[in-house]
């Protein structure tokens, strides 16, 4: 069975970052860091032919960077959601497909893996 890509319950804190509860059982835990990496919008992925948007996570200096949050989350239909990042972003819509396949925890990276 395909993991489940509808969310039971979503938990946004704006400081820390997403948690879902799927409907098949599984919990995943997004960071903000994490989650601005993860931006699907075609500028972040390097899709209009300029380079990706570096991960913050390589940054090697983080200290001269104000500590990002969001600044506000809104649906997108029934099927996504759009963050508002204090770093000025806020073109990336993720889907809740987009969600499950970036889930970082043990069993989805070893079903990756695969």
């Amino acid at each position: 069975m395909p993991p489940s890509t509808d969310p039971e319950h979503i938990a946004i804190s704006k400081s820390k970052g997403i948690k879902i509860d799927w409907k098949d059982g599984h919990t995943s835990d997004y960071g903000l860091v994490y989650l601005r990496d993860k931006c699907p919008c075609a500028t972040c992925a390097g899709t209009h032919g300029t380079p990706p948007r570096p991960p913050e996570a390589d940054n090697p200096f983080p200290m001269f960077k104000p500590a990002l949050k969001m600044l506000g989350v809104e649906p997108v239909g029934n099927y996504a959601i759009r963050i508002d990042w204090s770093d000025g972003h806020n073109a990336g819509i993720y889907s809740y497909e987009h969600f499950r396949r970036i889930c970082q925890c043990a069993e989805c990276k070893a079903g990756q893996a695969k």
